[in-house]
């Protein structure tokens, strides 16, 4: 039977089953995050009702429903129109990488071209979640080392400070690149390149992110206290720019691997409230900018480490789905893997070994990959297959996969081994 409910109302049902809610639960929580009073138990479990049936709540309701759920409103309610990095790349107008190039060597640099290498920035930053990693890496250091190169020119001091940004957000974008193809060594070099950048051109958001970058690598590594350490000097460092947020994202999921479940909570939360103040991005894609769904992402990854697998699945769940296009297209395919990662954990706690595996192996498959990510959430599936399911052929042929992709990254390692 098909259900034509909006997405929100499906989601807000299928969160409220996950923790065993009745939807007098429901609004008792509701109540609970509200601003100021509501009205009857009764006449609010009429709202609640009409609410899944997928009547629109009103401005007052939809942060408080999102803040019982652990959400912010913007992932919950989502607008009806996004500009996403694709649009942004055939917006580009006039100026093509041809006349931008020309236009550089000339001895003086026009705001026009400062605008189309902005442009041209913002565009390689939204297709670092699809384009495949060795174009985007050959593209994003030619970029890099052309706006480098500007430093020669003769520029106004609020031309040459724009110069600096630019370059340390190619920067970034190029560790990231790096890292995602297990080049460890040339990430740390790039990453302290952008930090250099950001203190050179006083950019705090730049400066944020290379401490972000930071925390990621300690997360992947295991360097847990690393992590924490990473995401306390960015949040000083960033002030109250988005990248607040994802520092706050990465220690809760610190604190979820070192098992402190009240500190991921605080963590989560802190994140939570600041991305709920925050105005609706305009480019989903870029991957400098955190949008809401993007929190959704954090939490489930805290959920499954802590152990609430029905919130962690119903999550992940939801990830897929913003995550895919209607034709199925994968707007978010690195994304998207790890959230397979986690049903297939949930699957395999719940007994379901051939779930399990399907969850795993399609996370395997895609062409886009931040292999360390990847790796670091596989091996918590591999740890529950080698606990429950050792002598099954078919957990071993994953097991043995996950090896494979775990030899490209240099100390990784499948546990068991």
């Amino acid at each position: 039977m098909s259900d034509d409910r909006p997405a929100w109302a499906r989601r807000i049902a299928a969160e409220r089953a996950a923790r065993n809610w009745s939807q007098l639960d429901a609004v008792r929580a509701l109540r609970a995050h509200a601003p100021s009073e509501l009205p009857s138990d009764d006449s609010m479990v009429r709202q609640w009702k009409r609410w899944e049936s997928g009547k629109v709540p009103g401005d007052f309701y939809r942060p408080v429903i999102a803040a019982v759920f652990g959400t912010v409103t913007y992932a919950l309610f989502p607008e009806s129109t996004r500009r996403n990095g694709r649009a942004a790349a055939a917006s580009v107008g006039e100026m093509e990488t041809f006349e931008i190039v020309s236009r550089l060597h000339r001895s003086d640099v026009d705001n026009a071209t400062l605008e189309a290498l902005r442009i041209t920035t913002d565009r390689l930053c939204s297709e670092y979640p699809y384009v495949p990693s060795e174009q985007l890496l050959l593209e994003g250091r030619q970029w890099l080392r052309r706006v480098v190169e500007l430093h020669a020119k003769s520029l106004t001091l609020a031309q040459h400070r724009e110069v600096l940004a630019l370059s340390g957000w190619l920067a970034l974008l190029v560790g990231c690149v790096e890292y995602d193809t297990g080049d460890r060594r040339a990430a740390e070099t790039t990453r302290r390149a952008a930090l250099s950048l950001a203190s050179e051109a006083d950019n705090a958001e730049v400066s944020g992110w290379g401490h972000e970058m930071r925390a990621w690598f300690a997360l992947t590594t295991g360097d847990y206290r690393g992590v924490i350490a990473a995401c306390q000097a960015g949040t000083e460092a960033a002030g109250h720019h988005g990248v607040a947020v994802q520092l706050a994202a990465q220690e809760a999921k610190a604190w979820a691997r070192i098992g402190d479940r009240r500190q991921t909570e605080v963590a989560l939360e802190r994140g939570r409230r600041l991305l709920e103040g925050m105005p609706y991005p305009e480019n989903l894609d870029h991957h400098f900018v955190v949008d809401p769904a993007k929190f959704d992402f954090y939490a489930m990854d805290c959920y499954r480490l802590v152990g609430e697998d029905r919130l962690a699945r119903t999550l992940a769940e939801e990830v897929v789905r913003a995550g895919t296009d209607f034709d199925g297209t994968e707007r978010s395919p690195m994304r998207n893997a790890e959230a397979r990662v986690t049903l297939g954990v949930a699957a395999a706690r719940e007994g379901d070994l051939e779930q399990a595996l399907v969850h795993g192996e399609r996370a395997l498959k895609g062409e886009r990959q931040s292999v360390p990510s990847l790796v670091m959430t596989s091996r918590e599936l591999a740890a529950v297959l080698r606990g429950r399911y050792s002598t099954e052929p078919t957990a071993q042929e994953y097991l043995a996969h996950l090896r494979d992709l775990g030899k490209e990254q240099p100390g990784s390692r499948v546990p068991g081994e």
